[in-house]
């Protein structure tokens, strides 16, 4: 076979690899066209789903808001829940339990009538005195719940106790203002206390001479 015969099957294969060449490079472009353009309306239906979940989870949560706060009393045109706070001074009393209900009433009458729904919470402001929610009608009650006191808590010079500077009722006061507590939270329904028919508020007095006790009544709600 001659020089020039060969040269040109040569040139012929090459120009078909060549042509070859080219469709495959075209194919591979319109490949990579269609490969992203299936990603961009992959990434867009991806989009679309995320949003209308979050929708929905959103249209969820108010619906969950609308039902949880339907039943809710707005306490003023804010919808905020009212305050109040004041200082009851008590007169000095003897060493016991002092059933002080109708006391407390008195003095938060004309606050307490402002709440429908609410709290009421009482801090008194001592160490040796307490707080507590018992018997309103038998006064043997609050005599017994005070010798119980006393036999609970010792006093006296063969009481163990080290701090009895103010007197041997000195730190037996303190122990019994712990047992009971200084604070009682009392539910506010449609502007009175909303005790149970036998409840009552107690001063609990663990001093012979207390003096005058300080209570505070804070009340919230709508």
């Amino acid at each position: 076979v001659s020089l020039s015969v060969r040269i040109a099957s040569f040139a012929k294969v090459a120009f078909s690899l060549l042509v070859f060449l080219h469709q495959f490079l075209v194919f591979q472009h319109h490949l990579d066209a269609f490969f992203r353009t299936l990603w961009i309306v992959v990434a867009w239906c991806g989009v679309r789903i995320e949003a209308g979940f979050a929708f929905s989870v959103y249209s969820l949560n108010q619906m969950a808001t609308k039902k949880s706060t339907s039943s809710l009393v707005t306490g003023d045109e804010n919808g905020s829940p009212k305050w109040a706070q004041k200082t009851v001074t008590l007169p000095s009393k003897k060493r016991g339990c002092h059933l002080i209900t109708s006391t407390i009433l008195k003095e938060i009458e004309s606050d307490l009538a402002r709440f429908k729904c609410g709290i009421a919470h009482l801090f008194l402001q001592h160490t040796s005195a307490s707080l507590t929610i018992n018997e309103n009608y038998d006064g043997d009650v609050r005599d017994d719940v005070e010798t119980w006191l006393n036999l609970t808590v010792p006093e006296g010079r063969k009481a163990p106790w080290k701090h009895t500077m103010e007197g041997d009722d000195d730190l037996p006061a303190h122990i019994k203002s712990s047992t009971f507590g200084c604070q009682l939270s009392i539910p506010i329904t449609d502007g009175r206390l909303n005790l149970g028919t036998w409840q009552g508020i107690w001063l609990c007095e663990h001093r012979d001479h207390g003096g005058a006790r300080k209570v505070v009544i804070t009340m919230t709600g709508v």
